[in-house]
């Protein structure tokens, strides 16, 4: 089994949802960030995922788009993101790690050069944004050739028509944006996002995991009752760019994502 595979046959098994957070690799600078990505999991994050920085990134809102800029102007690289995840690696081999973000990076990098990096790096799983499934020959199937799970993107908007093709080489988890919208858009409601799940689940056997929106504990316990996943990011961002120093972002973002932990375990179900 995929780390990915195993962490959510693991929770699955214990009757609870994953926590999912959403960090910028290079935000608010390398070492920080890198402390942040290490301290994670001993906070409660079950999966992570991991923001590749580029300048355009048109599906995330203000919070992410600042995030994006710190972590540029600080010197991030995607090589810079692929050497944090080796770093990472050394200490713990079990947590899931989700590169997500946009393909020119990947692209300009070299696809071959990529996979064959982030795999050997010990990057579980991508998903990027901008890659349809009818470019599927682009990333996702020589990704997938090489262990790395390739995950969608689906949406209020994806109907039944279109979500097989969507579905149809999915793989580790598929994640529900709840809102249509940008990160850090408002947030849906638990009537709407259960009607959504009960419609996917329909169409896979994959776990669900929902995000846009989520920011509290309670929030993230509400949809923990529904979903496989809870899915954060824009909150957890918000600390590091309210934070007065680089230490206090380590401090801030891993404080709320004990709370955020708690809150999800809370919402056992079984």
């Amino acid at each position: 089994m995929s780390r990915l595979e195993q962490r959510f046959a693991d929770l699955k098994a214990e009757g609870r949802a994953a926590l999912v957070t959403f960090v910028t690799a290079g935000d608010p600078g390398y070492d920080a960030s890198l402390a942040i990505l290490k301290g994670l999991p001993a906070a409660g994050a079950d999966v992570i995922e991991l923001g590749m920085p580029f300048t355009d990134p048109m599906a995330d809102g203000v919070a992410i788009q600042l995030a994006t800029l710190r972590a540029l102007d600080a010197g991030q690289t995607l090589k810079k993101t692929l050497q944090m995840v080796r770093e990472f690696r050394v200490d713990d081999d079990t947590t899931p790690i989700v590169l997500m973000g946009y393909y020119n990076p990947i692209h300009r990098f070299g696809v071959e050069a990529f996979v064959g990096e982030a795999r050997e790096a010990g990057v579980d799983g991508l998903i990027i944004v901008d890659l349809p499934p009818e470019h599927d020959a682009e990333l996702a199937t020589p990704a997938q050739a090489s262990g790395i799970d390739f995950i969608r993107l689906t949406t209020p908007t994806t109907d039944d028509a279109r979500l097989p093709r969507v579905l149809e080489r999915s793989s580790g988890f598929v994640y529900y944006v709840s809102v249509a919208g940008v990160t850090g858009a408002g947030s849906a409601t638990t009537e709407a996002v259960s009607t959504a799940i009960e419609r996917l689940r329909r169409h896979t056997d994959l776990p669900i995991s929902v995000g846009f929106g989520i920011r509290t504990p309670e929030q993230a316990a509400a949809i923990a009752r529904l979903a496989d996943g809870v899915v954060v990011g824009s909150a957890l961002v918000d600390k590091i760019a309210k934070a007065a120093s680089p230490d206090q972002a380590v401090g801030d973002v891993l404080e709320l994502c004990s709370a955020l932990a708690q809150g999800v375990r809370k919402a056992r179900v079984s």
